[in-house]
């Protein structure tokens, strides 16, 4: 089972959880990204994310989809924010749960690094004096 959130209201990791929770997997496995106060040295005020939203959730469901080829996953949670985050907000989640923790770990590792590697994400840093587009995904 895959659950997929695109969406300007706050994540729950709870909601994540309790969607991947199994009697069968012996391991969840949460990611939390959440906003950073500096990059680079430089304070961050706040993040903006924009996302081309029909093909963020198709790439995010071939992400899933391939996470349950390669390893016996059972349930997969990805929810991800667009728009204005502040500081320590969650920008996104990824749930897993597997049998084992080996392969829960495995898969959402894959799934992050797969996710800011081909979902059309984009993600503007604040600072006092300007912003920028970050190049995290494509």
């Amino acid at each position: 089972m895959i659950d997929i959130k695109l969406t300007d209201e706050p994540l729950q990791v709870e909601e994540c959880v309790d969607f991947v929770a199994s009697h069968s997997a012996g391991a969840i496995d949460v990611f939390i990204g959440t906003v950073r106060d500096k990059t680079r040295g430089k304070a961050v005020l706040h993040l903006e994310f924009e996302a081309y939203q029909p093909m963020a959730i198709s790439e995010m469901r071939k992400i899933a989809e391939k996470a349950q080829k390669q390893w016996p996953v059972e349930k997969i949670a990805f929810h991800h924010r667009v728009g204005h985050l502040g500081l320590g907000e969650i920008a996104v989640i990824i749930a897993v749960s597997t049998p084992h923790r080996k392969a829960s770990f495995e898969a959402c590792q894959f799934a992050i690094d797969t996710l800011k590697q081909t979902v059309p994400i984009w993600k503007k840093e604040i600072f006092e004096d300007g912003e920028v587009w970050v190049a995290a995904h494509p």
